[in-house]
């Protein structure tokens, strides 16, 4: 009845040739018609798991009720404290004013909150010591806070000195803050790029990264009408940076991470050499086609047929899904590489028959008689292999399996109406020589002497790396699948590396006040946590004691701090003088002493000595070196002079609100102990979260979910395609050991993909694991080619015209693969590298494990056709 079916449609097809073309052609064109109008994709990576598991909705839950669906966060990096402080605040500002491509705008953990209570934050013998510095740091503030200038800092450094000669600190004390200042001097002398902190040259310890980056949250207005809905409001923030001019003012550049984008970058990075890639793949698939078909007329049948079901196919999947995702894209690349299979068995099998017949129509029947069986399962086990990703809750996958399955039900109609009506209009010559490889001869006959050979090394070469498979790694960090070539997915990597950002923290919410400091206590027993953070932190314990070192301490340094007068700015001659008479202060320091200070101040004698002797442009360049940022660190120790008790409800509302939702539900955020970049680390770290608080989401949380599911989805996917495959083998071979003579193969080929998967160190991966369930529908088609031909009493099968429609077949599916491998985007590049791996053991166990396995025919066909 298949049979029969498909030649009455190839019949027809090729009766009424013009009217299936042109059919053919006007739904390719209304489907282009519909893409172009509702072509959308949907990079969030978030989005290719069900919304529908537990852990999802809370997910989803928890960025509603804090608004973290939509978020750009911008990462401002300077120098120095003070310039990365002051280039976030002009650019919060400048933003603020922005309601066209911004929704809010707000600077975390900085600002005139931090700046006024940052002193209550610190515990309170570090309040004190801080406060109780202040005292013998008057008399050096009084001077420079009067005279910001060269003379100015010269004279507190002379005042330094004369606390050397009195034994109040030694010189060696003084040896890193003079190496500081030296290196800041020779640097403006050299014409490098200078800068110099006050905050570092009063730490004890060196400034870290962390302590020159600023953080601003923006939530843009998106438009949704554009396949980068988020780009103009990046592209705001950047020309707002150009505009404020930052990085020449400030040395500050302006990073842009999280969500936004994110998504903004990962669509250009699939889409970045995705049109020469295009070229190449369609160029090298039709010099195979030549190389499979030798006939132009025939290529272009199969090649304007292999677009019209494209174009239909792409239609029908927007119908069907409403938008692409980052792996459903995929499935144009895995129509080209399976769907031309069909165009080149229905063709190769068609050039058999007219070398043996020149008769047209004739050749063409023939073809749909012998390929009618063999093709009908190739499509169907095809899409069996994609739909059995319906069912997982791997929305990425289950979607393109989806397209991808419609789309193999439509290259196989296609296939036997549009390409046997094309090849008739065209009316390609006919054949002059059978299309088998006779060369494969003695390949043959090998298989056949050594069957049992080859049968028992295949099965005890699969069988032996089986504890392989133990060492199987599978990444389930979705980051890994992202560029780290790109902006966003640097920035959060360098982010990353700092425990203190919240990278890799998870989330819990409390239903009120008290139930938050509940699970901060249970969690601060857990070893894999290093901290928790909740709205109670941001009211600093033990302020009336702070509070009062502190007002002590403004009433010791304010008058300092803001002098009755400020002297006028001193000439150039009176800077140079100053400078020569640091010179000579610190030369009789030094004297003939040895050891690290006196060493440091000789270096900064001659640095300032140097400096007096140059042209004034550079003297005034490094008196602006220093007296900028220190303005801005005395701005903000008179904002620390001002602090105030702080309490719930008097902390500003932009920190309120990203700590308490609406429905008033505290978030508490938790931070992992150990090195953030690892990934067993994050494991152990989200799942013992989870065991004190099962309800615990976000970051290595979903995460950890993430990879359960999707190994579940896998295995799901898994065992679906080979019952669904098993079944549909079973319903037309009607033979258990004709079933297992198509999987057993393909078994020993997945087994043997793995194993080399281990060898090569590539790791499976959301994107790549696709593959594998993928493996058991194009694998079958290949083989049931084959088995078909050996149930119907065909001999010398690697001879024949099949085994050449089923090698030029393989070559145009790898291409399209390769094409996915040379993706800049990793997650596509991994799922085509494996993808042709898979290829290979596949085709391999089809050329040389398949037809040992077979054997000699149970009956065989007498007419010695070996131009099958």
């Amino acid at each position: 009845m298949l049979k029969s079916a498909i030649v009455s449609i190839v019949k027809a097809s090729t009766r009424f040739a013009s009217f299936t073309v042109l059919i053919g052609v006007l739904l390719a064109i209304a489907s282009g018609f519909y893409t172009y109008q509702n072509f959308g994709i949907n990079t969030d990576i978030n989005h290719l798991i069900s919304s529908d598991l537990d852990w999802r909705k809370r997910d989803i839950a928890f960025e509603k009720a804090f608004d973290q669906e939509r978020l750009i966060l911008a990462v401002v990096e300077a120098p120095t404290p003070e310039f990365a402080n002051a280039a976030t605040a002009a650019l919060t500002e400048k933003l603020s004013s922005n309601h066209k491509n911004f929704d809010s705008v707000k600077r975390l953990g900085g600002g005139e909150f931090f700046d006024r209570h940052g002193l209550l934050f610190l515990p309170t013998d570090e309040v004190a010591k801080v406060t109780g510095q202040f005292q013998s740091a008057v008399p050096l503030i009084e001077i420079m806070a009067g005279d910001p200038s060269i003379r100015g800092l010269t004279a507190a450094l002379e005042t330094g000195l004369l606390g050397v000669t009195r034994g109040q600190i030694t010189l060696d004390g003084a040896a890193a803050p003079f190496n500081t200042i030296s290196q800041t001097v020779e640097d403006v002398l050299a014409k490098r790029a200078a800068f110099f902190s006050w905050r570092g040259l009063s730490s004890p310890e060196p400034l870290t990264d962390g302590d020159k980056r600023a953080f601003i949250e923006v939530k843009p207005i998106l438009d949704f009408t554009e396949l980068e809905p988020g780009r103009a409001a990046t592209d705001a923030i950047r020309a707002a940076a150009t505009e404020l001019n930052l990085e020449q003012q400030f040395g500050a550049r302006v990073r842009l991470t999280g969500p936004v984008p994110i998504a903004n970058e990962e669509f250009s990075t699939v889409k970045e050499g995705a049109i020469v890639n295009g070229i190449g793949t369609v160029v090298v698939v039709l010099i195979i086609l030549w190389m499979a078909l030798h006939s132009s007329k025939i290529i272009f049948a199969v090649a304007a047929n292999l677009f019209i079901g494209l174009a239909i196919t792409t239609a029908v999947g927007l119908m069907l899904v409403d938008t692409l995702n980052l792996l459903s894209i995929a499935f144009a690349v895995l129509f080209v590489g399976l769907g031309v299979d069909f165009g080149i068995q229905f063709s190769v099998r068609y050039r058999s028959e007219r070398h043996k017949t020149n008769d047209l129509n004739k050749a063409l029947i023939q073809a749909a008689e012998y390929s009618a069986v063999p093709l009908s399962l190739a499509a169907m086990s095809t899409t069996a292999g994609f739909l059995s990703f319906l069912p997982t809750s791997y929305k990425g996958i289950s979607e393109l399996g989806e397209i991808a399955g419609a789309g193999m039900a439509i290259a196989f109609i296609s296939s036997i109406t549009v390409l046997p009506a094309l090849i008739k209009l065209l009316n390609p010559a006919g054949e002059k020589e059978p299309l088998g490889y006779a060369f494969l001869a003695p390949l043959d006959r090998f298989l056949e002497v050594h069957r049992v050979g080859v049968i028992a090394g295949t099965i005890g070469v699969a069988l032996a790396g089986l504890p392989l498979l133990y060492y199987m790694h599978f990444d389930f960090n979705p980051i890994n699948l992202r560029s780290p070539k790109v902006e966003s997915i640097a920035t959060f990597l360098d982010l990353r590396k700092d425990p203190n950002t919240g990278a890799n923290a998870i989330n819990v919410l409390a239903p009120s006040e008290q139930a938050a400091k509940d699970i901060q206590a249970k969690l601060a027993k857990v070893p894999e946590v290093s901290r928790t953070l909740s709205l109670d932190t941001f009211v600093p314990a033990d302020q009336p004691a702070k509070l009062k070192l502190i007002q002590a301490g403004a009433k010791v340094l304010e008058p300092a701090l803001n002098p009755e007068q400020i002297d006028p700015p001193p000439t150039d001659q009176e800077n140079i003088e100053a400078l020569n008479s640091s010179v000579a202060a610190l030369r009789k320091t030094a004297g003939d002493a040895t050891g690290p200070g006196a060493e440091a101040a000789r270096r900064l004698a001659t640095a300032l000595g140097a400096l007096a002797k140059v042209d004034q442009a550079t003297r005034d360049q490094a008196q602006a070196v220093f007296v900028t940022p220190l303005k801005l660190a005395f701005n903000q120790l008179r904002s620390m002079l001002q602090a105030e008790p702080v309490t719930l409800d008097n902390l500003p509302q932009d920190i309120v609100s990203s700590w308490k939702a609406k429905d008033g539900q505290i978030r508490i955020e938790v931070l992992p102990n150990g090195d953030p970049n690892d990934n067993e680390t994050l494991r152990k770290f989200a799942a013992s979260v989870l065991q004190a608080e099962p309800n615990a989401l976000g970051g290595p949380v979903s995460i950890l979910k993430s990879g359960d599911t999707i190994v579940a989805s896998f295995i799901q996917a898994g065992l679906w395609a080979l019952l669904s495959i098993s079944l549909l083998l079973w319903l037309t071979l009607r033979r258990i050991s004709d079933v297992l003579l198509t999987l057993v193969p393909l078994l020993v080929a997945g087994a043997v993909t793995l194993e080399i998967c281990v060898l090569i160190g590539l790791p499976l991966n959301f994107a790549n694991i696709v593959a594998l369930p993928l493996l058991l529908g194009i694998g079958v088609a290949f083989k049931i080619y084959y088995v078909v031909a050996w149930r119907a009493g065909r001999t010398n099968l690697l001879q024949s015209a099949l085994t050449r429609a089923i090698f030029f077949s393989a070559l145009t599916t790898a291409t399209a693969f390769g094409s996915l491998w040379l993706s800049s985007h990793p997650g596509t590049a991994s799922m085509g590298k494996l993808l042709a791996l898979s290829l290979l053991t596949t085709l391999g166990a089809v050329l040389l494990f398949q037809p040992a396995l077979m054997g000699k025919p149970r009956h065989i066909d007498e007419t010695g056709d070996t131009d099958l």
